[in-house]
C-alpha cells in the first residue's frame, strides 16, 4: 500500500484493532452494561470500514500482502457487523463469542498489513502492535468517559484501568517510533516534502506521543478527585489525547510506508 489511502488504512486497521483486544479482553463484559458493548462496536465497524476502503485505495498493484490487507479488512469488518447486530437482537451469548472471535481476525490483519512495509515484517507487525495499543487505549477511554454519563452506578475501576493501558501503550509507541529511524525518506508528490526529505514526519510522531504522554498523567491526576466531575475532566482530557494520538500515528505511518 502506498499514498495517504496506505497511511489511512494502516491507522485504522490499528485502532479497529486495539478498540476490540480492549473491548473483549478486558473483564467488562461483567462491569458495563451491553450498551456500552453496542456503543464501541458501532464506533468499530466504521472504523474498520474505513480501513477497508481506504486499503482498496492505496493498493498497489501485485501486492499481495495489501491484498491480504483489504480481504483481512473486510472480513473483520463482516465479523463485526454480526457481532453488533447479535447484541441489538438481544443475543449477548453468541454475540459475545463472535466479538472474540474477531480478535485474533484484527490481529491478522495487522499481520498482512506489516507485509506491505518496507522494513522487516516482524519489527513491522511490532510497530502496528504498539500503535493499535496505543490508539486502542485512547478510543476505550474515551468511550467509557461517555459511559459514565448514562452508568451513574459505574465504579472507576474500568476507566482507571483504562488509563494505566494508554501510559503503558505511551512508552510501547514511544519505542515504535524510534525504532522506525529519522532522516529523511523517498520522496512523494503524496505527502508534503517536509514530512519525507526533510525527516520531520517522526519528530512530529514523537511530539505527540510525548503530548499523550503528559495528558496520560493528567488523566491520572483527574481521576483521584472524589467527584463526578473528576470522571467528565478526565473525558475532556481524552479528547485531547484522541488529536495526539491520532496525529503521532498517521506521521509515524508517513514513514512507515516509505
Amino acid at each position: 500500500m502506498r499514498g495517504p489511502g496506505g497511511v489511512t488504512a494502516l491507522v485504522m486497521g490499528e485502532l479497529a484493532a486495539g478498540g476490540v483486544a480492549f473491548l473483549f479482553l478486558a473483564p467488562l463484559w461483567h462491569e458495563v452494561k451491553p450498551g456500552f458493548f453496542k456503543l464501541t462496536g458501532v464506533v468499530v465497524l466504521f472504523v474498520v470500514t474505513g480501513a477497508w476502503a481506504s486499503a482498496g485505495a492505496g493498493l498497489v498493484e501485485g501486492s499481495q500482502a495489501g491484498q491480504w490487507s483489504q480481504r483481512l479488512a473486510g472480513a473483520l469488518a463482516v465479523v463485526t457487523l454480526v457481532w453488533v447486530t447479535l447484541l441489538f437482537v438481544r443475543q449477548p451469548g453468541p454475540a459475545r463469542a463472535v466479538g472474540m472471535a474477531s480478535v485474533p481476525l484484527s490481529i491478522a490483519v495487522l499481520v498482512a498489513m506489516a507485509g506491505t512495509a518496507d522494513e522487516s515484517p516482524v519489527v513491522s507487525f511490532l510497530q502496528l502492535l504498539a500503535g493499535a495499543a496505543f490508539l486502542g487505549a485512547v478510543m476505550d477511554g474515551l468511550l467509557l468517559g461517555h459511559w459514565y454519563l448514562t452508568d451513574r452506578g459505574l465504579s472507576r475501576g474500568p476507566i482507571n484501568r483504562s488509563t494505566s493501558f494508554l501510559i503503558v501503550a505511551v512508552l510501547l509507541e514511544g519505542a515504535a517510533v524510534v525504532a522506525g529511524g529519522f532522516g529523511p525518506t523517498r520522496a512523494t508528490s503524496d505527502f508534503n516534502p517536509l514530512l519525507t526529505s526533510a525527516g520531520l514526519a517522526s519528530w512530529i510522531a514523537l511530539g505527540m506521543v510525548g503530548a499523550t504522554a503528559l495528558i496520560a498523567v493528567l488523566i491520572r491526576a483527574s481521576l483521584k478527585g472524589p467527584r463526578a466531575s473528576a470522571v467528565q475532566a478526565a473525558t475532556g482530557f481524552f479528547y485531547l489525547a484522541v488529536i495526539t494520538a491520532l496525529t503521532a500515528e498517521f506521521a509515524a505511518k508517513v514513514r512507515f510506508l516509505r
